[in-house]
């Protein structure tokens, strides 16, 4: 099977459905960027230590995808598909929960770059901030199912917390941001 079909040459794509679209399409735009989000997690999943932090981040993984396939679905149109559940918002929150319980308090803002799995996580939070933004844009004239932003919301805050998690367990120190007066 090719993986070219020339049919994206004059900047336009399929969505599940069938219709055409533009490649700037904002619907476009908001799963490609949890298409790179999915790409960063497949970055921290291969530089995790721990079999816990490795099924986990392929969860998220696999989640991702189920919203790819969900942002890619024509409006109107009903496709048997995956879905997101409150359950895997609540795994995430567990997770967060149980990795705050050794990291230290935070007491000032942090620095990325104490280690390089740290700096990946805080890279793919900020593309999943990114994909949020586009989201709740994305919402504004084609609303979306309402627990995607909330998983992409929660996921933010669950690699910042594994990025704290992943200092502490390799026994470094943070950098903390300290205002120039």
């Amino acid at each position: 099977m090719k993986i070219y079909t020339k049919t994206g040459d004059a900047g336009t794509t399929s969505l599940l459905g069938g219709s055409r679209v533009s490649k700037a399409d904002m619907r476009i735009e908001t799963y490609g960027t949890v298409d790179e989000l999915n790409s960063h997690v497949g970055l921290l999943r291969s530089e995790a230590d721990e079999e816990e932090s490795v099924a986990l981040l392929l969860f998220i993984q696999d989640r991702l995808f189920t919203m790819g396939s969900h942002l890619a679905l024509e409006s109107g149109k009903n496709f048997q598909l995956p879905t997101i559940e409150s359950d895997d918002v609540e795994r995430l929150e567990r997770a967060m929960d149980r990795m705050n319980e050794v990291v230290p308090p935070m007491r000032h803002f942090i620095l990325p770059g104490s280690n390089s799995a740290e700096a990946h996580a805080h890279i793919a939070r900020c593309v999943c901030r990114r994909a949020e933004r586009l989201l709740v844009a994305l919402n504004e004239n084609e609303p979306q199912e309402p627990i995607l932003q909330i998983f992409l919301n929660r996921l933010s805050d669950y690699l910042f917390v594994y990025s704290r998690f992943l200092t502490h367990q390799k026994g470094l120190e943070e950098t903390p941001w300290i205002p120039k007066k």
